[in-house]
């Protein structure tokens, strides 16, 4: 079996319920140290999704891009829905004014919010409408560019929205009169979830891949809410029994030809929860649970004190919380995963990192800063 066709196998698990064995070496977070690399000039691009009263409470000098999320179809046209999408809009395009290396762009789409993209893309006359929509907008609002968040071509995404086989070659067909109309002067993006399903079935990588400046990957929710089992929702590598995993989406993309400066992987400023979890020899991963709810980065630290305790599995790269007299079971991001991926990114010569989204994590001393740190060879507080 070639190496293409290995990471077509290892991918189709990840659309299956994910199960773990063991972590493959679980320790104490104060045991691990996390190595960091001289900067280089990647990409770090916050998804922001909320109103900007506080947006200048961030560090936001550690970014290089911040997409607003989200706008959506009127008819076939991408619009901005209120009068606050507007505003928030225009206060974070005149960041730039002080962070002049900022880029500020629009996002369509997100979850279930693509439910007439299907139909809309299907013909000339509807994609026409929207890039020519999409160039009037941009031009308008002074922004740099637009990432799209078809959530998802081809395959089921959000219960009850449309879908079809042709949405594969329609999407191709989209990025392509996008960067016809909009020029090389914007930028052009995509989000792309990182199961097996998408990644075989809903883009045409090699066609698409030359048309865009990148391709957001969505490494997170590899177990999602409604997994009735436990496991990483957003692990750095597999491990034994967990193909699912940043490295693995990363290293299909690699072996059929797509140039690493193109993909930025993600990161989550949020954890999945699960209730009445019980461990098995001390393992909490792959066990039976009910999902419970999710939590913010910039809560965590309260919501999980007395509920769990936080534990590293080196070989996935990434934390997790349990306790056995709670039954409580966390999967997320921190300060030490987000570093560990930062670098990932360095040694892989990726195009960056981005996280959903900026306002979960802290305004100082959060996970941002830890990436920021691990980008320019920074000691990072753990």
């Amino acid at each position: 079996m070639s190496n293409i066709w290995r990471r077509f196998a290892v991918l189709a698990c990840m659309a299956i319920a994910v199960v773990s064995c063991h972590p493959d070496s679980a320790t104490d977070p104060a045991e691990v140290s996390v190595a960091v690399n001289e900067g280089n000039d990647i990409e770090v691009i916050a998804y922001f999704h909320g109103d900007t009263s506080d947006i200048r409470k961030y560090e936001l000098g550690d970014l290089t891009q911040i997409i607003y999320s989200f706008l959506h179809l009127d008819g076939n046209r991408l619009s901005i829905g209120t009068a606050r999408q507007r505003t928030d809009i225009r206060n974070l395009v005149s960041l730039k004014e002080e962070y002049p290396a900022l880029k500020v762009l629009v996002a369509l789409g997100g979850w279930g919010g693509c439910e007439t993209c299907s139909d809309v893309f299907s013909t000339d006359e509807g994609r026409a409408a929207f890039a020519n929509s999409t160039l009037e907008l941009l031009t308008e609002y002074e922004l740099d560019g637009l990432d799209l968040d078809w959530e998802y071509p081809a395959i089921e995404g959000y219960p009850g929205h449309a879908f079809t086989a042709e949405d594969k070659q329609n999407l191709t067909a989209l990025i392509r009169l996008l960067r016809e109309v909009l020029g090389d002067g914007y930028e052009l993006s995509f989000a792309a979830g990182a199961s097996g399903r998408f990644m075989q079935n809903s883009v045409e990588w090699l066609a698409v891949m030359p048309l865009v400046d990148r391709v957001n990957l969505m490494t997170y929710d590899y177990v999602s809410g409604d997994s009735e089992v436990t496991g990483h929702h957003t692990p750095l590598f597999p491990t034994r029994m967990q193909s699912a995993s940043a490295d693995s989406t990363v290293d299909f993309l690699l072996d059929i030809g797509i140039e690493p400066e193109k993909i930025v992987i993600g990161a989550a400023f949020y954890a999945r929860v699960w209730e009445a979890v019980e461990a098995v020899d001390g393992n909490p991963l792959n066990r039976p649970g009910s999902f419970k709810e999710f939590v913010a980065y910039r809560d965590q630290s309260e919501y999980f004190a007395d509920q769990c305790a936080i534990q590293w599995d080196a070989g996935a790269q990434a934390p997790y919380c349990y306790g056995p007299s709670s039954g409580i079971f966390g999967t997320f991001d921190d300060k030490r995963s987000v570093a560990a991926k930062t670098q990932y990114v360095l040694d892989k010569k990726l195009g960056g990192i981005m996280f959903w989204e900026l306002t979960q994590d802290t305004y100082q001393d959060g996970l941002l800063s830890a990436i920021a740190a691990a980008r320019t060879g920074a000691e990072i507080e753990l």
